[in-house]
């Protein structure tokens, strides 16, 4: 997870209603806040997943993939 995390600038992360965005070229948030955000029960990466270009899209949310895949 942590390989794939420092490959991009952005990170949208999705959980039921709630999404968080974080920026990684202005801030650089712990390896627990993101494990939080983008690991599930299991310790793998939740799905669904979409890395495209420079940004990494973690869970589903569906205005950030229109955004991304619109």
């Amino acid at each position: 997870m942590l390989k794939l995390v420092t490959e991009v600038n952005e990170v949208y992360a999705a959980r039921g209603k709630k999404l968080v965005h974080f920026n990684l070229k202005k801030d650089k948030p712990d390896t627990a806040t993101l494990a939080k955000h983008l690991l599930g029960p299991t310790g793998n990466l939740r799905a669904p997943t979409l890395r495209r270009g420079k940004t990494l899209i973690v869970g589903f949310d569906e205005d950030t993939y229109r955004k991304f895949l619109g």
